[in-house]
């Protein structure tokens, strides 16, 4: 993980390596991390799973958090998001679920 700026922020991507692991088990990850993050975080999700380009946004979409896009440049496919204040909760291992439904 990132060192942490004077506000509390990341001073840089938080990188969460997926490997080849389903996108049901990276999204639960996804959200225990985006958790502790303060809004404006980016974290960088690597992920070799085919509906990773799919279920993050859509993932993003569900919850108020930015999709910034796949990283072109990386090395293995790569997606960026960013947090936001506004972001809602989803539950702890159901994290396609709003928490308050």
């Amino acid at each position: 993980m990132s060192h942490e700026t004077n506000d509390g922020r990341a001073a840089g991507p938080v990188v969460l390596d997926g490997g080849d692991r389903r996108c049901v088990r990276l999204l639960i990850e996804l959200r225990s991390l985006v958790d502790g993050l303060a809004p404006g975080d980016v974290v960088h999700l690597i992920a070799t799973d085919p509906a990773a380009p799919i279920d993050l946004p859509a993932w993003c979409h569900l919850t108020g958090h930015s999709y910034l896009g796949p990283l072109p440049e990386a090395d293995r496919p790569t997606y960026a998001l960013r947090v936001e204040p506004t972001g809602r909760a989803t539950r702890p291992r159901a994290p396609w679920h709003l928490a308050d439904r």
